[in-house]
């Protein structure tokens, strides 16, 4: 069996994603297409916690600080600032000579995705490269098929996944788990869970972690107990 490129994915590829080409398996480039389409509202978020929180009073309309205004949160300036489309100057020990510290923008973390595919595919990047524009770019069907055949797909997976858990960390918005109240259909486990823009319901039993699309669990809800202990005999 061939494992998941993903360092953070215990999956096995599927006969199917092996056909492909995939070096990841289908509900990891799912993961990475909800993480992209996440960011945008996850970025609005941290641009209304740019500022620190100040003490005041509202005198006539007008508010009246009692104390200076702090200085905007460095978590949420880093993750919201600049990068460009090349690669930093490095020097010859191979440390970087900007001065960069903490979390890397998440535009520095998406540029070098686009661009690396760009340039292999002759590709046009998006016009503008903001954020919003990089995400909605890398998780159009086209690119991120492409990304998911190449051997440093599993690279771009962790790295997405570290910077999902920077963002969201410094944001506290996280997307809603839900229990399914159905059993799942290999393990007959009542451990299924849903979670918000996922495609794939999961089952965290830890002997099974089967994935199902909510299509195959309609199915599986339609055939009647009898058929299913027939079937498995």
């Amino acid at each position: 069996m061939t494992p998941c490129a993903a360092a953070t994915c215990t999956r096995e590829l599927r006969d199917n994603e092996l056909a492909a080409h995939q070096t990841l398996c289908t509900p990891c480039v799912d993961t990475i297409r909800t993480w992209l389409l996440e960011l945008p509202t996850q970025i609005i978020v941290l641009e209304g916690s740019r500022q620190r929180e100040t003490t005041g009073s509202r005198t006539g309309g007008r508010t009246v600080h009692r104390t200076a205004p702090l200085p905007g949160r460095a978590d949420t300036l880093n993750l919201l600032g600049p990068a460009a489309w090349c690669d930093g100057v490095r020097d010859p020990y191979g440390d970087s000579t900007d001065d960069q510290h903490g979390a890397l923008p998440i535009a520095g973390v998406l540029i070098p995705w686009v661009r690396l595919i760009t340039e292999e595919r002759r590709w046009n990047p998006p016009l503008v490269l903001t954020p919003q524009a990089l995400a909605e770019w890398l998780a159009a069907p086209r690119p991120l098929a492409w990304a998911s055949r190449q051997p440093w797909g599993g690279d771009m997976r962790d790295e997405l996944h570290q910077l999902m858990r920077t963002v969201r960390d410094v944001t506290n918005v996280r997307p809603r788990r839900r229990a399914i109240t159905q059993p799942c259909p290999r393990c007959d486990s009542l451990t299924l869970v849903e979670t918000d823009h996922q495609l794939y319901i999961d089952c965290t039993h830890p002997d099974c972690q089967s994935i199902f699309t909510r299509a195959e669990l309609a199915f599986a809800a339609s055939i009647h107990p009898e058929a299913l202990k027939a079937n498995a005999a």
